[in-house]
């Protein structure tokens, strides 16, 4: 006992700091490593991506019990989430909310009835970047130039409390097209800038032009 009171009489400020450290990870915000590239090219391996934990909701700290309820997920926002299914953390886009009747073809979205409109950016070695208006939200999308399994499904309305979400690798991401809907209790939070990213193909050097970066 008397070297645990020593213990914490000569580390209190440490262990007070990590405290709350963890804590604000937890409850405010955190940041999280992205290992693959689903969603290029919005975001790129090696990204590290700050997390608005408190976009959507007030959770008690370490669990994903809600305790006051702050805001609905928007067709746009990227939303990092903790999938049952998938068995692992995911970061998508999210392309529908409950009431919208959503469905894909030929990688074009077609929403409430309406199909997005797209337009060309450039291309790649396989694959052709656009820019796809969700709904008034502009973002970057790349899809192949052979079209893969995902590049459609049929239409589907979205329940209450699910969301649908898409990696913007659109050809390349195992998302609600293969888990299926997100349910707004596995969410984290909002993924709104890249802090820092490292380039693993070029000895883990830092892209300085993605500093702070925030996302679209």
């Amino acid at each position: 006992m008397k070297t645990l009171i020593k213990f914490w009489k000569n580390n209190r400020s440490l262990i007070i700091f990590i405290a709350l450290m963890s804590v604000f990870r937890s409850a405010v915000a955190d940041w999280y490593e992205v290992p693959t590239g689903s969603m290029r090219p919005t975001i790129e391996v090696g990204d590290r991506v700050l997390t608005n934990k408190m976009a959507y909701d007030l959770r008690l700290p370490f669990t994903h019990i809600p305790l006051m309820k702050l805001g609905d997920p928007q067709a746009g926002d990227i939303i990092v989430f903790d999938s049952k299914k998938a068995d692992n953390r995911l970061i998508k886009r999210v392309i529908g909310v409950p009431g919208d009747t959503v469905s894909l073809e030929h990688n074009e979205l077609i929403i409430n009835g309406k199909k997005l409109n797209y337009a060309r950016l450039h291309s790649n070695l396989g694959s052709l970047d656009k820019i796809e208006n969700l709904n008034g939200h502009k973002h970057s999308i790349r899809v192949a130039n052979r079209a893969s399994r995902l590049a459609g499904f049929d239409k589907i309305t979205i329940p209450n409390n699910y969301y649908l979400a898409m990696g913007d690798n659109r050809d390349n991401s195992a998302d609600s097209r293969v888990i299926g809907l997100i349910p707004r209790s596995e969410m984290l939070g909002k993924a709104e800038r890249v802090i820092v990213s490292l380039d693993y193909d070029n000895y883990y050097l830092p892209r300085t032009d993605r500093l702070l970066k925030a996302l679209e």
